[in-house]
């Protein structure tokens, strides 16, 4: 257990140069943040950036659009099912309200839209709060101080993060919607770190010009569901769950509009139809499809299957081009590999080391940047760590948190991080973390406005599955904001909708029908298949033997 001797010799590296580090750091002398044309060339080297990662899709509302090949092969995908074989007739489920997805923008969307007097179905692929919400760490972002700060500031640094392409009206409803989500987390008993004296505790986070960070130690993502999962589950006349049912398609109706889902139970293979006034789409973001080969720090449904169903049935996907790779993943132990190491602990002040213990990158870049740089120092410097498996890594030096903040400081302030290096004989207050990126959240999504709404009548769109809002970077703690603001605008226009707009007509899925045909013309195979649902890991030796095992994947045997 712990660091192998070979590791421990290059930690010897960390700790020869940390004393200056630390001398230098308490004396106001950071290392050098790069100028906007400096991050625009070390950006190079980030795998966005890498032409032969992606390609043009050929089929759908964003035919023409390049992006990522792993999303290509999900959206330009047939259904899982023969459309012939679902009769609509048979209803299994009707609601005022069907959410899909229950992680934070979900649960969020099903609790305002429930205050306002609707019925409400939660369908999630695995257990209700099984998402990446739960597994956010550092925080949330918030103008709430209301001195040195206010929404004004969050924006500039929302799009300057972006790049400055991001969609301004979701930005601004990000932003200024942000302190009231803050008070509303709290009057639901969400517990949020506080100063002895009751003030909330905040911090920086890479691309902030202020401290607006709030959080839960390290597991705020974890916080924030339990509270929001709790209050939900508090309401079962008004709000109902189906677990491990996710939506394999949209139902449409004789108007155009959205009219429901199709369910398929994991457990059972049955396939339940849901016909609702409203259905949100909160299902959440990718990182189990590995992009380009990556390790992430996804829940393990995080498929695309939002992305999936809307885009067969007929809305456009943007931002999908860039895709966020946090610069701080687990590289070793290799049980943890990918693992979430949150940003909070560079923005306590732990630098970014490589393998001679030299800083080499301000560590609280943006994120996109962050990464590139730590990608480029393992690659073209060569200047990385070796991992025994093979793998390359550079030193996130936790224990300067411990010398510049006080002894118990990391115990204290990460300790679902603590807990679970301790587990694998590493103590991350005395030896530093081996990390490399990882991918970590969807930039990009389903084409939405600041209302929730999309061009489909009666579908709204919340959370990651939405593109726009951060342009082609998300800042640290804009994630769980942004679950949070626009599912509760989600959950309370879907209700208006289905109150005032509703129009109920002949269900059906020529939808599906018409993208199947289209697939079949651009000569797309049929063994391509999605939603996904859940990643094969399988052994592909053991895979060629299992003639009988169930489908999960995208190609279909």
């Amino acid at each position: 257990m712990g660091y192998p001797p070979e590791l421990k010799k290059l930690i010897q590296n960390v700790e020869r140069t940390r004393a200056e580090r630390i001398a230098a750091k308490k004396a106001g002398k950071e290392f050098r943040a790069m100028t906007l044309d400096e991050r625009k060339e070390m950006l190079r080297h980030h795998p966005d950036y890498k032409e032969e990662g992606r390609r043009e899709l050929i089929a759908g509302p964003s035919k023409g659009y390049r992006i990522a090949h792993e999303y290509c092969d999900i959206l330009e995908a047939y259904s899982r099912y023969n459309p012939d074989d679902i009769d609509l007739k048979t209803v299994h489920y009707t609601t005022d309200v069907l959410v899909l997805g229950g992680g934070g923008a979900g649960t969020a969307a099903a609790l305002i839209a429930e205050e306002q007097g609707a019925k409400v179905l939660v369908a999630t692929k695995l257990r209700h709060g099984d998402a990446n919400t739960m597994m956010a760490e550092g925080g949330i972002q918030s103008a709430t101080k209301g001195h040195k700060d206010s929404p004004y500031f969050h924006y500039l640094d929302v799009l300057g993060g972006g790049h400055f392409v991001n969609d301004p009206e979701l930005a601004y409803t990000l932003v200024t919607e942000a302190p009231s989500v803050i008070a509303w987390l709290e009057d639901l008993g969400c517990m949020l770190s506080r100063y002895p004296d009751g003030r909330l505790k905040t911090m920086h986070g890479g691309g902030t010009c202020r401290k607006r960070m709030h959080y839960a130690a390290d597991i705020t993502g974890a916080e924030i569901m339990r509270t929001l999962r709790d209050e939900a589950r508090n309401r079962p006349d008004s709000i109902s769950v189906i677990e491990f049912s996710p939506a394999v398609d949209l139902i449409l109706n004789e108007h155009g509009h959205c009219e429901g889902a199709i369910l398929f139970n994991l457990e059972t293979h049955e396939y339940f139809i849901v016909q609702a006034k409203a259905t949100v789409i909160a299902t959440g973001g990718s990182g189990r499809l590995h992009t380009q080969g990556f390790m992430c720090t996804n829940h393990y449904g995080a498929t695309g299957d939002g992305l999936t169903i809307a885009y067969r049935a007929g809305l456009e996907v943007r931002f999908l081009h860039t895709i966020q790779y946090h610069p701080t993943g687990a590289v070793f132990p290799e049980q943890a590999e990918g693992l979430l190491i949150t940003e909070k602990v560079r923005g306590a002040g732990a630098h970014v080391l490589n393998v001679d213990g030299v800083q080499f990158v301000y560590e609280r870049e943006p994120r996109d940047v962050e990464a590139a740089a730590i990608i480029r120092e393992c690659t073209a410097a060569s200047k990385g760590v070796p991992t025994p498996t093979g793998k390359w890594g550079v030193w996130l030096d936790s224990p300067m948190i411990e010398i510049l903040s006080g002894a118990g400081t990391v115990k204290r302030e990460f300790p679902g991080k603590y807990i679970l290096f301790k587990r694998y004989g590493i103590e991350i207050d005395k030896e530093p973390m081996l990390i490399y990126p990882t991918l970590h959240y969807q930039n990009g999504g389903l084409l939405y406005s600041n209302n929730g709404e999309t061009i489909i009548p009666g579908l709204f769109v919340a959370g990651e599955v939405g593109g726009g809002v951060h342009g082609e970077n998300r800042l640290m703690g804009n994630s769980l904001l942004d679950v949070l603001v626009f599912g509760r605008i989600a959950g309370r226009n879907s209700v208006a909708y289905a109150k005032s707009a509703y129009k109920e007509g002949r269900l059906h899925l020529d939808h599906v029908r018409r993208y199947n045909s289209e697939l079949k013309a651009a000569g797309i195979p049929p063994s391509k298949v999605a939603p996904m649902l859940l990643p094969d890991y399988t052994n592909p030796a053991v895979r060629k033997r299992q003639i009988t095992s169930d489908y999960h994947g995208t190609l279909r045997e």
